[in-house]
């Protein structure tokens, strides 16, 4: 530690600090531009000066280190100045120049109400301005879909090319020209094909990027702010949604170190408008093969007479990607109550069986572990497009060196450099063998990150053992470490899996139940991934007209994930609370309440009338769940017993899931803007194809 004198107050820091850490830490406010903690130092603003007692002019302190300072002549601390005269005037002369080409349109800006410009031009700037020259002009580009640009206004902070190139890893951002002439652009001014490039628009002081679906919408002032949960993936980043009466405007990433940190992916982003297409909002019924309009409670007969007239075990559920616990735990008990063992949660089929063990299926290691691993093997995953947050967080550690990454599976540009070792499970199973195989053995904390593409096929189940063997074989697994981790890419399936979701004994899986004239009927929570063969009677409970809808022959119109509360726990374990933004629309109600009404038709009546009520009962069930923002620590011992089953694995090499990255749910489905991203990254991939 160093010791400082700032403002008067002693303080000690440690010695990698830069200035305006140090400032920070002792309780002083430093106006930045370009400085942000992500990223790095690159000193262009100059609004963070500060006095530094020795200099003989101020210095920029995000630039400036604390070892660097100078001790006084007989050994005293450093002395650091915000608040003198001298700060003052330098800050005034760095926001005049600033605001010497900044275009006076502010009452037609997105940024207005949230704009750092604004807010340091009134707290550190003067009323007027001595130039009278006239204001430079800087042509608009194009960088896509999603990020409109307005580079009058750029003030060259760089903060939106640190992040393409250091964070994103795609680094399609660049400075053109020098002096007055510089310009941010993607050179030929060809789209941003990031998942992550809605960020810049967080990251830009200044209103010269700005979110293009978003544009002249709303103003910040106008809006409601919800803390909820995002649901496009099985990471559960941390988002704020803002609403105006009963419309979700935008959606903005909240800061969680220890998820997403402050970054969210673009379908996060952007999937807004898709909640507000193809909405179902109210019941339909299939007769003479169209669905027409119904009420609740003629829906509910119509369905009631059909499970009576069936046997239990010809009556099962599949629920979908972005179910919260409580609905699950809802369904699980009403089929209980109807005697049917026919229930699952793993429309993909993935081969984990929830009896082994938690241990088995969660990413043991934690998201913010992976900046703890020194060796990853990656197995039948493409974390880009099944979790491109946490695949930030691999390329953040991969970025501070000395991270050999290996890829069994599908080569795919994964924004950091690693080797393929081979495509299925033969070469896993022969990894011992393999140089990458003495390298995760040498390191202290070896991560293996098991995907669906590994999971989700017939010998899943062989494949889990393998790679269980695999990460004991090369010690993985330890007292202080488990970097047996499997990534899932639906929202809602650790969250089943803790609840037993899964067929009892005796019962079909959903590949089973799928199979025509499998059963007499079929309920969908939310399940438009799977297709489901012709015989049964499905009836579909969710918020958009998709896939399941459109099998159904009676549609109950039910919430999407902004117009409910609901729980959902991340791939890693953790227990995440939803909160309520909105409401449905129409005739629409929380899938909780659609299962408890439908449960009273058929006579087995579910025993709780609130949404506290059914918490209560899932927490008595399931205490750990009570738990918000925990991870309930598995038995590692359970991989164990894992690496112990032993079934066939075929010559197939893995393959990801996720095709498309803006199409894994019906909310994408239903967004033109994730339509418009779509087409944009299909013809960037057949450029690169052609090249």
């Amino acid at each position: 530690m160093t010791k400082l004198v700032i403002d008067g107050k002693e303080v000690d820091v440690p010695a990698e600090f830069t200035l305006l850490q140090a400032c920070e830490a002792a309780g002083a406010e430093i106006p930045r531009f370009c400085f942000h903690e992500r990223l790095s130092i690159a000193g262009n603003c100059r609004m963070c000066l500060v006095e530094l007692k020795g200099s003989p002019k101020p210095v920029a302190s995000c630039a400036w280190g604390v070892r660097d300072c100078r001790p006084g002549p007989n050994g005293e601390p450093p002395v650091v100045n915000t608040r003198t005269p001298m700060v003052k005037k330098a800050r005034e002369g760095v926001m005049e120049f600033l605001l010497i080409n900044h275009p006076l349109d502010c009452p037609i800006c997105d940024q207005g109400g949230e704009c750092d410009l604004q807010d340091q031009a009134m707290a550190y700037g003067v009323d007027s301005s001595r130039y009278t020259e006239n204001k430079r002009a800087v042509e608009d580009k194009y960088i896509g879909a999603l990020v409109k640009t307005i580079m009058t206004r750029c003030i060259h902070c760089t903060r939106c090319i640190r992040f393409a190139t250091e964070v994103a890893g795609v680094p399609e951002l660049g400075a053109i020209g020098r002096g007055e002439d510089m310009e941010i652009t993607t050179y030929l001014e060809s789209a941003m094909t990031s998942e992550l490039q809605g960020n810049v628009v967080d990251l830009c002081p200044v209103g010269a990027l700005t979110s293009k679906p978003y544009a002249f919408a709303a103003r910040p002032w106008e809006l409601n702010k919800t803390e909820s949960i995002d649901v496009m993936d099985a990471v559960g980043s941390a988002i704020r949604i803002d609403t105006r009466g009963r419309e979700v405007m935008r959606i903005l990433p909240r800061v969680n170190e220890a998820v997403n940190e402050e970054w969210i992916s673009d379908k996060t982003r952007h999937v807004v408008d898709g909640l507000r297409s193809q909405r179902l909002d109210q019941p339909l019924i299939r007769e003479g093969g169209r669905l027409r309009a119904a009420s609740w409670s003629e829906a509910f007969a119509v369905i009631a007479e059909r499970i009576k007239a069936a046997t239990p075990g010809r009556i099962g559920a599949i629920a979908g990607d972005l179910a919260t616990v409580e609905e699950l735990f809802s369904l699980k008990d009403l089929m209980t109550r109807l005697g049917s063992k026919n229930i699952d949660a793993r429309q993909d089929g993935a081969a984990i069986d929830p009896a082994m063990g938690r241990a088995t299926y969660l990413f043991n290691a934690t998201i913010a572990g992976i900046e703890q691993a020194d060796a990853l093997l990656i197995i039948g995953s493409n974390p880009r497009k099944e979790a491109a947050v946490l695949n930030a967080r691999i390329r953040k550690r991969w970025r501070t060196g000395k991270f050999p990454i290996g890829l069994i599976g599908e080569k795919a540009d994964l924004t950091y450099s690693y080797d393929h070792l081979g495509a299925g499970p033969e070469t896993l199973a022969g990894l011992s063998e393999h140089e990458f195989g003495k390298t995760l053995k040498a390191a202290e904390r070896p991560l293996l990150l098991i995907g669906a593409g590994a999971l989700a096929r017939k010998d899943g189940a062989g494949v889990a053992a393998i790679a269980a063997n695999t990460a004991l074989a090369v010690g993985a697994v330890k007292n202080d470490w488990n970097g047996f981790s499997v990534l899932h890419y639906a929202a809602s399936r650790v969250g089943a899996l803790d609840i037993g979701f899964v067929p009892g004994q005796g019962g079909f899986t959903a590949a089973e139940m799928a199979k025509a004239k499998a059963l007499d009927v079929l309920v969908l929570l939310g399940a438009d991934e799977i297709d489901i063969g012709p015989g049964a009677f499905v009836v579909y409970i969710g918020s958009h007209g998709d896939a399941g809808a459109h099998r159904a022959d009676v549609v109950l119109s039910g919430a999407a994930y902004p117009e409910k509360s609901g729980i959902y726990v991340n791939t890693e374990g953790r227990v995440q609370l939803a909160g309520r933004a909105a409401f449905p629309p129409g005739d629409a109600r929380e899938d909780w309440a659609i299962l408890r009404a439908l449960s009273n038709a058929l006579g087995k009546t579910l025993p709780y009338d609130s949404l506290n009520a059914l918490r209560k009962a899932v927490f008595a069930a399931y205490p750990h769940l009570s738990h918000i923002d925990q991870i309930e620590q598995a038995d590692p011992s359970a991989i164990g017993v894992l690496a112990k089953t032993k079934t066939k694995t075929d010559r197939t090499g893995f393959v990801s899931p996720v095709d498309d990255f803006y199409f894994t749910n019906p909310i994408a489905r239903a967004s033109t803007v994730m339509a418009e991203c779509s087409a944009i990254a299909e013809g960037a991939a057949a450029m690169t194809a052609a090249e």
